[in-house]
């Protein structure tokens, strides 16, 4: 037996990317462990197409080769209108600006759980304890319908109602300017609708909004007073912000507020990050992007930014008709669980001709496939997050070589997506690795490098070499030659407890691409749908409604067939207050129905006074008791699937988006 050997890489599950030591010998893992020498961790401990090393950096090829028709993913039950507000303010979508939680005086956490989901666009390791240094500082409020375990890290919790938050944030604003709190700063001349703002916000008084909210004026008040006051401040709201019926609204106004305040692109603020490789994501390739150009065919729902909801997946499958969906490529995704409307998407998926899925695991969706196509393990390949670093707190970076080679020699996933995208196209079955000189060569090339000589450096083919362009070209990149000192891959293959360079700085110029290069503080595609959401003012308090959570055991899903971490305590409950649990009829302990008009499923009752009253939770991500899945542990704790409740056609207007949050139910006793 050999002796035990330690490889360093980072953990791929989160954003969070804790440095981590894997102890192996004998071609097993025997331990594995925080690294305490991480620089970007120190030692604390998505979907996976986003977070896999090869799938990120060739899913926009995939798509351009393949021409498919359409596209549906899991942004549009998750981060479209943050999208679509970064799209229309500054020019790009995925140019999503940060938290600046380490530098910040006062934090506004809304619609966001970072002490259970490690942060959401923000990548930063160790998040609760960063709060606890806010609050050392000046201030944490968490603004959010239950008492999640991120208001045990702050000091004030302000519940509202689900489908509200943008009606509190426009009173915020309102304030703002009816007591001459704003203050533009260094971004004064780079604003532009800055009087429409004042003009939207001046019909919503915190006085009209509060008892929408479920609070009070007062609270309101002080709330924008403090913030304003502050001398560097940050409004953080992320999914429970986006995934409701009023989501583009809720994700502009949170940098509305803190471009009015002095707080966008400032220290402390909201700020961009300045990756040390640039991402692929949010690099401007000069590809059109845009709203409504094309309309779904049964229910007419426009295209946003190239893509439809989520929720008309089944109804384009099951419904008979010219342009009927007959196949479907899955990429590293699972909407049998995560899609709105999910029992019929279940049911709708065997009508396909065909459907191909490229994933390690049979679960609930692959189950359906005609193929299954299996990458690598996570410690067969390399590790350095295509996408995570642009919205890191830091300029830092690390790089993991693969621990084991391949066991059967079965090809990554980039000749997977390479050899499926060109047979989709009708090109037959190409060459990989020349088809793949050409897709290099092209990138190298929107860079301004030589593809000759970056071919030379990097002959083979594959994510790798794309990573060391994204790292030559970068920040602090030697640009293959011409800066001797700067950065290559090679260096941080020297470098495995990573480099760190640096916290994020003002950058706006480098950020913002529209022609006249400023932020657009009011766009008409977002203020268009301020009398939509001035109706919800009116809207009778009605029935219960049912928003999710997520525990930091279960990573939404993908810890559920990891037996560890699964057992003990039954967490997929329903959160329900004392008050609303009498008038259900419904007792600690039992088992209730939920109800929506989209289906019903039985669960175990929790009672607990951290539910705001009226809204009830269930976590999301459960869900497993399909049969002819492979997931033998996470069919043992199956759990209740959230999205058999979602109606596939409560969206956010402006985005698509599915209203995963804010769904009426009905509960009742079994």
């Amino acid at each position: 037996m050999t002796d035990r050997q330690i490889h360093i890489r980072s953990c791929s599950l989160c954003e969070a990317m804790c440095g981590l030591e894997v102890h192996h010998a004998d071609g097993d893992v025997k331990l594995i462990r925080t690294n305490h020498n991480d620089v970007w961790s120190k030692g604390y401990i998505g979907n996976a197409a986003g977070f896999n090393y090869s799938i990120s950096r060739y899913a926009g090829m995939f798509l351009q080769l393949a021409g498919l028709p359409t596209v549906y993913s899991s942004a549009t039950v998750d981060t479209w209108p943050k999208n679509v507000s970064c799209q229309l303010m500054y020019g790009h979508a995925w140019r999503i600006p940060v938290p600046d939680i380490d530098r910040t005086d006062f934090m506004v956490v809304q619609g966001a759980n970072p002490a259970a989901g490690q942060g959401s666009f923000m990548a930063r390791p160790g998040a609760p304890a960063a709060l606890d240094e806010v609050r050392e500082r000046g201030k944490v409020v968490v603004i959010d319908p239950r008492r999640s375990e991120t208001c045990a890290h702050a000091d004030q919790w302000l519940p509202v109602r689900p489908g509200t938050d943008a009606l509190l944030q426009l009173s915020v604003v309102n304030v703002l300017f009816d007591e001459g709190l704003v203050r533009l700063g260094h971004l004064a001349d780079r604003l532009k609708g800055v009087d429409k703002v004042r003009a939207i916000a001046a019909e919503f008084p915190p006085e009209r909004v509060a008892e929408a909210c479920g609070t009070d004026a007062s609270t309101i008040r002080t709330l924008a007073r403090e913030f304003a006051a502050a001398e560097r401040a940050v409004w953080y709201a992320r999914i429970g912000t986006c995934n409701q019926e009023f989501g583009t609204l809720a994700s502009w106004l949170p940098d509305v507020i803190c471009a009015l305040t002095a707080n966008l692109d400032a220290v402390g603020g909201l700020m961009w990050s300045k990756p040390v490789a640039w991402s692929m994501l949010q690099q401007d390739w000069g590809f059109e992007s845009g709203f409504g150009r094309w309309s779904s065919r049964v229910r007419n729902a426009p295209e946003v930014l190239g893509q439809f909801p989520m929720g008309c997946l089944a109804e384009e499958i099951d419904t008979p008709g010219e342009g009927q969906i007959k196949a479907l490529v899955v990429v590293g995704g699972n909407p049998v669980l995560s899609a709105p409307e999910s029992t019929r998407l279940d049911t709708a998926l065997p009508q396909l001709e065909a459907m191909i899925s490229v994933d390690n695991a049979l679960n609930e969706t692959s189950r359906h496939a005609d193929v299954v196509l299996p990458g690598l393990a996570a410690l067969e390949q390399p590790f350095y997050s295509e996408m995570l670093w642009g919205w890191a707190t830091r300029s830092a970076a690390k790089y993991a070589p693969p621990l084991f080679p391949s066991a059967d020699g079965r090809p990554d996933e980039w000749e997977i997506l390479t050899r499926l995208g060109a047979m989709c196209a009708g090109m037959g079955d190409v060459n990989a690795a020349e088809f793949d000189d050409l897709y290099f060569s092209a990138l190298v090339e929107l860079t301004g490098a030589d593809p000759a000589v970056a071919l030379a450096a990097s002959p083979d083919p594959g994510p790798e070499r794309i990573n060391d362009l994204a790292v030559r070209t970068g920040p602090w990149g030697d640009r293959y030659g011409e800066n001797p000192d700067g950065l290559s891959l090679d260096k941080l293959r020297d470098l495995p407890d990573g480099l760190d360079m640096g916290p994020m700085v003002p950058q706006v110029d480098n950020i913002v691409i529209h022609p006249d290069g400023k932020v657009d503080l009011a766009p008409e595609r977002i203020t268009a749908d301020i009398e939509r959401l001035a109706g919800r003012l009116d809207r009778p308090a009605g029935s219960l409604v049912l928003t999710s959570r997520r525990h930091v055991r279960s990573n939404n899903s993908w810890m559920h067939n990891v037996e560890v971490l699964v057992r003990g305590k039954d967490r997929c409950t329903l959160l329900i207050h004392p008050a609303d649990a009498a008038d259900a009829g419904v007792v600690d302990g039992e088992v209730a129905r939920v109800s929506s008009s989209s289906g019903a499923v039985e669960v175990r009752v929790e009672v607990s006074d951290e539910m705001y009253p009226g809204v009830v939770s269930l976590p999301h991500g459960w869900g497993h008791d399909k049969p002819g899945t492979r997931q033998s542990v996470a069919s043992r704790y199956a759990g209740v699937n959230y999205n058999v409740l979602v109606p596939p056609d409560f969206v956010d207007v402006p985005s698509g988006n599915a209203a995963v949050n804010g769904v009426p139910v009905s509960v009742v006793p079994v």
